[in-house]
């Protein structure tokens, strides 16, 4: 992960400093890329631990389409949202904060956040996100792996996540916002677009949950895996991040893991794995390096 340590030393030094939505300030770069050839082991930072479960299971809920907080904190600790009260995710704080602002259901069983990831990637241009039996809309997933098996040429592959008339709807208008896959001698590459990124605690996450997506659409579509393209629009470290972010670059990498997934040959298969069943085989991280998360 020498280009994560990279871009975070290339802000550091090149960065303008900036106000921000949630008021803490930071220092950023607008237009940054970095490539990772995904034949050559999983992009799982190791100079600090990766929340893997956690990068797992919202993976898994995105697909799954579900918008409740609290049906992510299930797949992602794998007990039922009864046994998980006061249970936090990552999404625990907008639910709690921009949810219940917008008026959705917030209690300890339900978490509403609106029509986020999921569901535009399940029910893409469908306003009827009350997840109704069938709630219209694009299903990009089911398109995406069909597309990838019958038209492997096409570079039309495309997954996006910004529906310009629910931004408002949402707790969070998406950060990575559009994905683009192409095939190329066998092998499935994903480049990602991502409007807005928090270079310390997001982008170590964001860059393994495309590489897990990258291997799950191979995988389906039989295809061996290419490389992930991670293309930010502003790429920052907020202001109270710096100190954390000096002790990580003072790190040396380790070397890279490799995945293991469980077997599945459909997305409705794929959808009943479970988080525990994605290994990173030779994950050997350093100590995890805490920093608050601005909301």
């Amino acid at each position: 992960m020498l280009q994560y340590l990279g871009a975070l030393r290339y802000i550091r030094d090149f960065g303008e400093d900036v106000t921000d939505r949630t008021g803490v300030g930071t220092r950023s770069v607008f237009g940054y890329q970095m490539r990772f050839n995904l034949e050559k082991g999983f992009p799982a930072v190791t100079t600090k631990r990766l929340a893997w479960r956690a990068v797992v299971g919202e993976l898994l809920w995105f697909l799954e389409g579900s918008t409740d907080e609290r049906r992510l904190a299930e797949i992602t600790f794998e007990k039922d949202r009864s046994e998980l009260i006061g249970n936090q995710t990552i999404w625990t704080a907008n639910a709690d904060a921009q949810g219940a602002a917008l008026g959705y259901t917030n209690t300890d069983t339900v978490k509403e956040l609106g029509p986020v990831y999921g569901w535009q990637w399940r029910h893409f241009g469908s306003s009827n996100w009350a997840r109704d039996a069938d709630s219209g809309g694009t299903d990009q997933i089911s398109w995406l792996i069909n597309e990838i098996k019958t038209n492997p040429d096409s570079r039309r592959l495309i997954l996006s996540a910004w529906e310009p008339n629910q931004i408002g709807l949402m707790t969070l208008p998406p950060c990575h916002t559009m994905a683009q896959f192409r095939v190329i001698n066998g092998k499935l590459s994903c480049q990602l677009y991502q409007r807005s990124a928090d270079m310390f605690l997001g982008v170590p996450f964001n860059i393994a949950s495309y590489a897990l997506l990258t291997h799950m659409l191979a995988h389906l579509s039989g295809l061996q895996v290419g490389e992930f393209v991670h293309t930010i629009g502003d790429a920052h470290i907020y202001n109270n991040h710096w100190d954390a972010v000096e002790q990580q670059l003072q790190r040396e990498p380790h070397e890279r893991p490799f995945l293991l997934m469980p077997a599945f040959s459909s997305l409705e298969e794929l959808l009943n794995t479970r988080t525990s069943d994605y290994k990173l085989i030779g994950y050997t991280p350093m100590d995890s390096i805490k920093a608050p998360m601005a909301v």
